[in-house]
């Protein structure tokens, strides 16, 4: 018999109105909320679910989709269903550490409070930027950010065909420039206000893992699968280095799924707003079943898909 894995999204799919549903229909996913907000020290339920423009600024965005997700998450787990591995992407890894009982709600919240802030302040706002890069065919990405002056790099492998480059500003253009040249099918600029997985944010990686040394990590109750390493890390001393170095690391994201599905996972479910990781999925292997639950009537589609 096959696994089941729950995974997270990140930064980026947040929306007004996001896991509103849940709120109004179960009270453990209305807790959540209520113990966000005490642990935040500002309404998410205010961030969420009303129009704002703080939706979209790193410090807020980060408590809000934890938030969001980990209220979906409540409801998922009230209707038995159950993960037998998780991960998550970025941001996403704090929802898979409350999953696997690593780190509690409320430490989560303040601590990707912090995460928020400490990014927000390493690079001034508009300063570095993100941009996907889709391919065809094999096109030697990395080289040609290293051959690009400035700082870019690559931030995430996604998916096959999907890279993600993240730096300087300038640079990230000059790079996505090339790589069209070079072959690339398309190049997207992504919405977001930082150069995210990139060495610009290695000081904030270094204050958040200062942080961290203060939180308490319980080894996972279920396997927890590192952006990283791509594997299983389970150590919680090292689990707090890895989620310093995440920040300014490639997330490996294609290369994380590869590993649980080598591991047994056929069935993953996605929870949270969008379906960004369910479609990565597809692409990485059309054999294993890819649900999202971002509505209660797809936690209901799903309990009957699982039944």
């Amino acid at each position: 018999m096959g696994r089941t894995a729950f995974i997270f999204p990140g930064q980026g799919v947040q929306h007004v109105g996001m896991a509103k549903e849940f709120y109004d229909t179960y009270e453990e996913s209305r807790s959540v909320f209520d113990e966000a907000s005490k642990a935040a020290g500002f309404s998410i339920e205010e961030i969420c679910f009303t129009e704002n423009e703080k939706i979209n600024e790193t410090k807020y965005t980060q408590p809000a989709l934890l938030t969001a997700s980990c209220a979906i998450l409540k409801a998922v787990e009230n209707e038995g269903i159950h993960a037998d591995v998780t991960a998550g992407l970025s941001l996403g890894e704090y929802c898979a550490l409350t999953a696997a009982e690593t780190m509690s709600f409320p430490d989560a919240v303040k601590v990707v409070c912090q995460r928020g802030t400490f990014m927000e302040e390493e690079v001034p706002g508009g300063c570095g930027g993100m941009t996907a890069i889709m391919t065809r065919k094999e096109i030697p990405v990395e080289e040609i950010c290293e051959e690009t002056e400035g700082i870019v790099t690559v931030a995430n492998y996604n998916c096959p065909g999907q890279k993600v480059i993240s730096g300087e500003k300038a640079a990230v253009d000059e790079a996505a420039r090339k790589l069209l040249e070079a072959g690339a099918s398309r190049a997207v600029p992504l919405h977001v206000d930082g150069p995210f997985h990139s060495p610009m944010l290695k000081g904030a990686g270094e204050k958040l893992h200062t942080l961290l040394e203060e939180i308490e990590l319980n080894e996972p109750s279920i396997p927890f699968i590192s952006n990283v390493t791509a594997k299983e890390e389970s150590e919680p001393e090292r689990m707090k280095d890895l989620l310093g170095r995440q920040v300014y690391s490639p997330v490996r994201w294609q290369q994380s799924m590869e590993y649980m599905i080598n591991d047994g996972v056929d069935t993953f479910v996605e929870i949270g707003p969008g379906r960004t990781l369910s479609n990565f999925v597809k692409k990485i292997d059309r054999n294993v079943r890819v649900f999202h639950v971002g509505t209660v009537e797809d936690l209901k589609a799903l309990k009957e898909a699982l039944a």
